[in-house]
């Protein structure tokens, strides 16, 4: 269980100040945090260390989960994808905004266990939006009310066993053969695999490169598609995945978009992902942050408690230089983002969102690596006070390399930011002159 006594960079500034305005968040936005916090820390938080070690969420968690609406693809274009489920906090579908996707992101962080939240939904997390986004009305009708309920899962399948940021160059093939796709392949390291039906998959319809690739769904119960599941350094309960797809027949209804204009939609549906690892990541910092603090607070070293020494302080003052700006600069983007969707007018954010990605993941391995400084032994224990970052200290990677690594992001980064500012720039001198 989280420590309950307030503590130095726990918590994003914002939210915690009673001021006549904020710039952000509204009411709704308050009570949608409200209602996650409960259900995080009353549901969730008593067994998942249990959840994480078993490697697996119960059955009837998730479908609690589902039923409180945190299995709803967003974006809803019709209310009718939820499949007659109500969102979180009763919040209305016209009304759901890019902070409220960040918030339920943030407060499910909070938990401190990557896996299990991770194993409630992360799949469907991924997989589904491109069908929300893209989708015709009959796919979406036909897989996402299901999806919002809990009586189907999805994964998404991009990486592969030689290649994961490079999406370009994925070999999975998938040939037309009449009415249908034959599919063969591999991927890996995908969450939830294991427990889903459908993966959305990248794969290879036509020529190299980025202009012979489709999004296509694979029903992973059809003959041909097996699943194994993989071990890795975290997230024990996400249920990571290599899959095969050995002449999988897929009816070619299941194509998302165009044939060969899938890398488009590949790209962004990253933009979304990498937010919300952003957002993870930041959130992890503060769990370290809180833990570590708490327990500086009561440990005693050479007569006095651990707190009271000028290097434990120093070492709280750097959680603060570090995790602030960063979430200063999420909520930021969070901003252009949300007036963009609003007001129509299209603003590419990419660039920046590697960016805040690269900059939330270094933000976190430095924290939990300090927190463990302050813990000691305790932060290296699996049990005690010391688990969650301990826990967090094995799944700092999975956010740095997950949804694109730190150097293919930054170049993404300076890439778009060196074109960007030079139409920023061309923008405000033709404005300037009118």
């Amino acid at each position: 269980m989280a420590p309950t006594a307030p503590a130095p960079f726990s918590e994003p500034l914002l939210p915690q100040l009673d001021l006549p305005t904020n710039p952000y968040y509204t009411e709704k936005h308050h009570r949608l945090r409200a209602f996650v916090r409960n259900y995080v820390d009353t549901e969730l938080a008593p067994f998942a260390q249990e959840w994480e070690i078993a490697g697996q969420v119960p059955e009837s968690v998730r479908l609690r989960h589902c039923q409180l609406g945190f299995a709803i693809t967003h974006p809803v274009l019709d209310p009718a994808d939820a499949g007659g489920i109500q969102q979180p906090a009763g919040i209305p579908f016209a009304e759901w905004d890019t902070w409220c996707s960040v918030i339920v992101g943030d407060e499910f962080a909070r938990l401190g266990w990557c896996g299990p939240i991770w194993g409630l939904g992360g799949g469907n997390g991924i997989g589904c939006p491109p069908i929300s986004r893209f989708g015709t009305k009959e796919q979406r009708q036909k897989w996402l009310p299901k999806v919002a309920r809990g009586e189907i899962r999805f994964c998404l399948g991009i990486t592969e066993p030689d290649g994961g940021s490079d999406v370009a160059n994925i070999k999975t093939t998938a040939e037309r053969r009449g009415n249908k796709y034959i599919v063969n392949g591999d991927k890996k390291w995908i969450t939830n695999g294991i427990w889903c039906d459908f993966c959305t998959a990248a794969v290879r319809t036509g020529g190299p490169g980025h202009g012979g690739i489709s999004l296509l769904v694979v029903p992973l119960k059809a003959k041909g598609a097996s699943t194994r599941r993989m071990e890795n350094q975290g997230v024990n309960a996400s249920g990571s995945t290599f899959i095969t797809f050995e002449d999988v027949e897929v009816p070619v209804e299941n194509l998302i978009g165009q044939e060969n204009h899938g890398f488009q939609l590949i790209m962004s549906n990253f933009n979304p992902e990498r937010l919300s690892l952003a957002t993870a990541a930041l959130r992890l910092a503060r769990v370290c942050a809180q833990d570590a603090y708490a327990y500086a607070c009561d440990r005693k070293t050479f007569g006095k408690k651990l707190i009271e020494h000028p290097g434990i302080k120093s070492k709280v003052a750097t959680f603060g230089l570090l995790i602030e700006p960063a979430h200063s600069f999420l909520e930021q983007l969070c901003f252009i983002i949300e007036t963009s969707r609003v007001t129509g007018k299209e603003v590419n954010v990419g660039g920046m969102t590697a960016l805040l990605k690269v900059m939330s993941t270094r933000c976190l391995e430095q924290v939990c690596r300090e927190a463990q400084q302050i813990m000691g032994g305790a932060g290296y224990s699996k049990t005690g006070r010391g688990a969650r970052i301990e826990q967090i200290s094995r799944d700092v990677r999975v956010h740095v390399v997950g949804g694109g690594s730190e150097e293919v992001m930054l170049d993404l980064a300076v890439r778009q930011e060196a074109r960007d500012v030079k139409l920023r720039a061309t923008k405000l001198a033709a404005s300037s002159k009118l």
